[in-house]
């Protein structure tokens, strides 16, 4: 038996003093091990350099002692400016790679095919025509849109001499809408690009901003693989040759999409903002901004409460198209100015559908005596406009939000009501995403090596329907 304080006495090996906890140790000598008494010191902090083990009792005096490896700190999980990128490269990465693989595979087979046709070489830069390939995205109101940047707009209303036909005064600058070149020499000021170069990447960028804005309308009613599948359709849609192009539409549609996104999430403030810009881009923005105010509306009956924001987001909304149209009257000494230019310069007017009528009877039986024939384009616009009502049920009936209802129909009623080269209508139609939803939702259910076939099929066919005979076998 063996008493508290005392060592064993049945142990060949003495046990080591222990030292006295007011003694001073050396921070270089190693740690003498404890005995097991009742009064053994308690056991030093850890310290960052590497520990010595205690030898054991059976170790002779004098015996080399070994050192523990260092245990070393845990690395710190990622600050917040690396999660926000992990985050967005996980939410954000599959739409952007989708519309990019796809749009990119539609672009080189339009460029192949403008390449081995080589029908724009003889063509003049303004009409389809260029010395390179590229050169083409940049004519017809492309070379408009270049002109504004360079030199500004200066609203007219000028006769042409002589005239008596359809045509009956020079184009003007100020039938465009002002936002997409106010851009371009934003662009072309803080890059040093030219208007050409300037405008290619606005359209590019926003073409992207577009394909976000599309997931997250879709996302928000189908899911997330739903709104990668209306990012694909976005991509092959007829008429997205435009996307990648000095045109306006991939800002427009950018705008619209975020904008319904906006009333969808009750930001109504950002909402009318958005509509705003929209109404800066182009005319048809009236049918955005009635939406909105329709939906603005039946919030406030709904929420009588919160009646300020969503209010004040249908009185800004307009002021954009209403602003816009009403300087080009000023300018022009005639309030009307705009729409006598777009009738007098373009033959395009409101006509209650009297010409879209007309172009549907003749393409029905093989005829092509209409206005602005341009055979190969007009059966795509044909296929287009047949397919836009069939689209419209089926997104009725899945009850979406009414901003995307109002939206989608009184900017095709605008379309179908206006005297225009037919050809044009896949164009026009474009920006009307919510008809990407019940498609989007019913492929979803595919799988993926299906899905890639599908979209991918149709974005290199893209490269003709929607590039080649948009912008080379008739008038985009």
């Amino acid at each position: 038996m063996s008493t508290a304080g005392t060592s064993r006495t049945d142990d060949p090996t003495p046990s080591p003093p222990v030292s006295s906890a007011s003694s001073p140790r050396s921070p270089a000598s190693p740690p003498s091990p404890a005995s097991p008494s009742s009064t053994s010191p308690r056991p030093e902090p850890a310290s960052p350099v590497p520990s010595v083990s205690p030898s054991p009792s059976s170790s002779p005096p004098g015996a080399p002692v070994a050192t523990a490896w260092p245990v070393l700190p845990r690395p710190a999980p990622p600050g917040l400016p690396e999660r926000w990128r992990r985050a967005a490269a996980a939410r954000y990465g599959p739409v952007l790679a989708t519309y990019g693989v796809l749009k990119l595979a539609g672009f080189a087979v339009f460029m192949y095919l403008l390449d081995s046709a080589g029908d724009f070489r003889e063509k003049h830069p303004r009409f389809g025509g260029g010395e390179h390939t590229w050169d083409v995205l940049g004519s017809w109101d492309g070379w408009w849109y270049q002109q504004i940047a360079l030199h500004g707009y200066d609203p007219a209303l000028e006769p042409v001499p002589g005239a008596t036909g359809m045509i009956t005064l020079k184009g003007n600058s100020a039938a465009f809408f002002p936002l997409y070149p106010a851009l371009m020499k934003l662009v072309s000021a803080v890059t040093g690009l030219g208007p050409y170069g300037s405008g290619m990447a606005v359209s590019v960028v926003f073409s992207f901003v577009a394909a976000l804005g599309v997931h997250a309308v879709t996302a928000r009613l189908g899911g997330p693989r739903a709104g990668l599948v209306a990012v694909g359709l976005w991509a092959v849609w007829p008429g997205s040759g435009t996307e990648w192009a000095v045109y306006s539409e991939s800002v427009y549609t950018a705008l619209a999409a975020w904008a319904c996104y906006a009333v969808m999430t009750r930001r109504w403030l950002t909402a009318g903002v958005l509509t705003f810009t929209a109404g800066l881009a182009r005319p048809t923005a009236v049918a955005l901004v009635a939406a909105l105010a329709v939906a603005g509306l039946v919030e406030v009956w709904r929420h009588r409460e919160r009646w300020r924001r969503p209010l004040l987001a249908v009185a800004i909304a307009p002021l954009g198209t209403a602003g816009y149209l009403g300087w080009v009257g000023y300018r022009m000494g005639d309030w009307n100015g705009y729409s006598k230019l777009q009738d007098g310069a373009w033959a395009h007017k409101f006509d209650y559908g009297r010409h879209t009528a007309d172009v549907l009877t003749s393409v029905a039986v093989g005829r092509t005596d209409y206005h602005f024939a341009m055979p190969f384009e007009d059966m795509i616009g044909v296929a287009v406009v047949l397919t836009v009502p069939v689209l419209t049920v089926l997104l009725v009936r899945l009850r979406p939000p009414a901003v995307l209802v109002v939206y989608t129909v009184l900017s095709y009623l605008m379309v179908m009501g206006t005297q225009q080269y037919f050809g044009n209508v896949s164009r026009y139609l474009l920006p009307l995403f919510p008809l990407f939803i019940p498609p989007a939702l019913a492929m979803r259910r595919l799988r993926r090596p299906s899905l890639m076939t599908v979209l991918g099929t149709a974005a290199l066919a893209s490269g003709s329907y929607a590039g080649y005979a948009l912008f080379e076998l008739g008038v985009p």
